[in-house]
């Protein structure tokens, strides 16, 4: 979130002349109406002015016969209902007011097959009108999103969507998040895909580069990550969906319409039918081959107030300061209400859509503070009851103050609160690879010491251990997740420089060779942690974003994936791979519980800065290795370390992984008493007992 804050900043300017036009236009009135209401609690809202509806029909119910409207707009005087042909353009083909009826809502029957027709709602409060806007229930919009469409769901679907079935995920714990943009996987020449930019462009299989390595859908597979997190994929503002060939880039965090995939995404933004097709057949494709999928989801805040819920029920979707402006925690210039029930059923039912209709597999919250506890949690129990193994997480800041009390957000510190669902642990982060406000500062990967407890924060996943000390790790002095799976482990993301951008920042003096060691480190040590590991796209194949530092809006040259440097790093993509084999082949590194992890990992008391070392005992989490050894080594030379009695091998360097023991030069000896960490890198070792095995 923080890099695309400078993206919010226009936002935020069109939020403020919104202030002015909301209250010319709608009255003195609702003026002091809206100063009556975010003055009070949310459990003094008053039902007689915001009834909530408890019915499930919200938005457009087609059936070939009728189809039914239903809008909740309770301060309404007069809901008028508008009928186009086109998505954009074109003239209005009926014009009717709609009738009030229960809870606040507003209905229209329209009698026979109205498939594939646009409308739009337009609200009178006292005698103002608002704008004209498309339906935020809406589920299919035309182009650029500015009328809803009625769809048959039923003919969207593509070819054996019925016999789509998800990769297994036994637990949480087994989650391994690469994070990629749609455009970013195929607009490079080199990568082989046609639908270049497209959900279509994950659906290409046997796609290579120039120089025969793998690219796109068969990387992913081949890489062996299980979840792909796609960044935000909803319809949003930025983008002008009747200029594709032109298209500017955006990653995504304005959002339009909630219910909808992004138009310009797909191969025909002017049929609302297409992106939705389309979007299912990237689902069914990624499922095909084993990979399931993450939405990265922007609840928090709107791209602005000038249509949707604001010109649907003024002043209730969004917190409102008493003085009657926008609160603005999101640093976009507004911030949803989740504590508000209507808003809080519209955040459920969204997510439950996509879940059901669309099989999606996991939600990425932007923001995840700004939303309260009581809301993350019901979402999460009804997001169980269509699939348990659904994965949510977020971030657990804000990025400004809010008007919800702190004690009722979902921040990091309340996590314990939270439904097994995940936070991002910025700790661990800013230890691998330096603070987050500074490219330039030097993190554990680049030989910046007192890192280290914040570096064995991320190794524990976040969770109380008896030989971490709290007082030193970055940003927390105390654990606040109750297990493992509750933390993502991450040392980059698309927020700030990519981690090979930042490392030429931190530590530009460096060779390459010593820079290629510092990658491998930094991720090495991410998937060898407990919690749930995450990647940034790209990372495997030293990735470059020509060190812009926030590309939310830069060209595809900028952000796209380069595959020709998965040939010139091609021992980066084999330690990734391998790194990514030895973490699913073991269950040692993915503990689920807090206890297994205090139980069967303890530290080596190590004097020597840059150094972490731990053992994994006890077979632990039924692996079939009784005792491994873990080194992480962030100096620039070669550390000698003590370790247990007994005989052990090397199973892992900062050059490959070997399970079955690595014979290399240098290697081949059986290590005793002591061994030898290398200069930036990590180590594995194993008995020689579980070897053999």
């Amino acid at each position: 979130m923080f890099a695309y804050l400078h993206n919010c900043a226009i936002f935020k300017i069109i939020e403020l002349m919104n202030n002015k036009v909301r209250i010319l236009v709608n009255g003195i009135a609702f003026i002091l109406m809206i100063i009556s209401f975010t003055s009070t609690t949310k459990a003094q809202v008053s039902e007689s002015i915001f009834p909530t509806y408890s019915g499930n029909d919200l938005g457009a119910t087609y059936s070939p016969d009728k189809t039914d409207l239903r809008v909740w707009a309770p301060t309404a005087s007069v809901v008028m209902l508008r009928i186009y042909d086109q998505g954009i353009d074109g003239q209005c083909i009926l014009s009717d007011s709609m009738k009030k009826d229960l809870a606040g809502t507003w209905i229209y029957a329209l009698k026979g097959d109205w498939k594939n027709k646009y409308y739009t709602y337009q609200v009178k409060i006292g005698d103002k009108w608002l704008n004209e806007v498309a339906d935020v229930y809406a589920k299919a919009v035309g182009v650029n999103g500015r009328r809803a469409m009625i769809v048959n769901l039923k003919e969207t679907n593509p070819n054996d969507w019925g016999n789509d079935k998800k990769p297994v995920l036994k637990s949480f714990n087994d989650i391994i998040i690469w994070e990629v943009h749609t455009r970013d996987l195929s607009m490079h020449a080199s990568s082989g895909i046609k639908n270049k930019g497209k959900y279509l462009g994950f659906t290409e299989k046997g796609t290579k580069s120039p120089l025969g390595e793998k690219t796109g859908l068969d990387h992913i597979a081949d890489l062996g990550v299980t979840h792909i997190h796609l960044l935000p994929p909803t319809d949003f503002h930025s983008i002008d969906e009747t200029k594709l060939a032109a298209n500017k880039f955006n990653w995504g965090y304005d959002p339009q319409n909630y219910n909808v995939p992004e138009g310009s995404f797909s191969t025909n933004p002017y049929d609302g039918n297409v992106r939705i097709t389309e979007f299912k057949q990237m689902i069914k494709t990624l499922h095909d081959n084993g990979i399931r999928v993450i939405l990265d989801v922007v609840y928090n805040h709107t791209g602005n107030t000038t249509d949707g819920f604001e010109q649907l029920v003024p002043g209730y979707y969004y917190r409102m300061t008493k003085d009657g402006k926008f609160s603005d925690a999101s640093a976009c210039g507004n911030e949803t209400a989740s504590d508000h029930p209507m808003m809080r059923k519209f955040m459920v039912e969204s997510l439950n859509y996509w879940a059901s209709e669309y099989h999606v597999d996991g939600f990425r919250f932007d923001l995840m503070a700004i939303h309260d506890v009581e809301t993350m949690n019901t979402i999460r129990k009804e997001l169980d009851k269509i699939d348990p193994s659904i994965f949510i997480y977020g971030e657990g800041w804000t990025a400004g103050n809010s008007t919800l009390p702190e004690e009722q957000r979902a921040t990091k510190k309340n996590a314990v609160k939270l439904d097994r669902i995940a936070v991002f642990s910025d700790e661990v982060r800013d230890g691998i690879r330096g603070h987050w406000s500074n490219s330039k500062q030097a993190g554990f990967m680049c030989g910046k010491n007192e890192l280290e407890e914040s570096i064995k924060f991320g190794i524990v996943g976040g969770t109380k251990h008896p030989q971490v000390n709290f007082k030193k790790v970055n940003y927390t002095d105390a654990p606040y997740v109750n297990e493992p799976a509750q933390t993502i482990v991450y040392a980059s993301c698309h927020d700030n420089p990519c981690l090979w951008d930042k490392i030429q920042l931190s530590c530009p003096d460096l060779k390459e060779p010593e820079k290629i060691k510092i990658l491998k480190l930094a991720n090495a040590i991410v998937l060898t942690s407990q919690g749930v590991p995450f990647l940034l796209s790209g990372e495997e194949i030293a990735r470059t974003k020509q060190l812009n530092e926030n590309s939310y809006n830069a060209p595809d040259s900028i952000n796209n994936l380069d595959w020709t440097r998965k040939t010139t790093y091609k021992e980066v993509y084999t330690y990734y791979k391998q790194m990514i084999a030895l973490r699913k082949n073991h269950p040692a590194f993915r503990m689920p519980t807090a206890s297994m992890i205090s139980q069967n990992l303890s530290f080596f008391d190590i004097p020597k800065p840059l150094m972490i070392g731990y053992k994994l005992s006890n077979n632990a989490n039924g692996d079939t290795w009784k005792d491994i050894l873990v080194f992480f080594n962030g100096d620039a030379t070669d550390t000698e370390v003590n370790i247990p009695e007994g005989t052990w091998r090397i199973v892992a360097n900062g050059n490959e992984i070997n399970e079955k023991g690595i014979t290399a030069k240098g290697f081949e000896k059986t290590q005793k008493g002591k061994t030898t960490v290398p200069s930036r890198s990590m180590l594995v070792l194993l008995d020689s007992g579980s070897l053999k095995k």
